[in-house]
């Protein structure tokens, strides 16, 4: 009986929600800041490990 009134809350969270501060940095940590990292981390190291075929022994690195 007690997870019904949580569960309510959940699914109408779009009616409580207000912007705040803490709530704006969150956002923008998870849309601008996590992807760009990501890309960054991509771009730089795109083409330099080689997964295919390798054996026990064998160099990981291109170049």
């Amino acid at each position: 009986m007690a997870g019904l009134e949580h569960y309510n809350m959940t699914t109408n969270r779009y009616k409580y929600f207000r912007w705040t501060p803490r709530t704006a940095k969150v956002t923008f940590m998870f849309v601008g800041v996590v992807p760009t990292l990501f890309g960054i981390l991509a771009y730089s190291t795109e083409g330099k490990w080689n997964l295919r075929a390798k054996r026990r022994g064998d160099v990981l690195t291109e170049y």
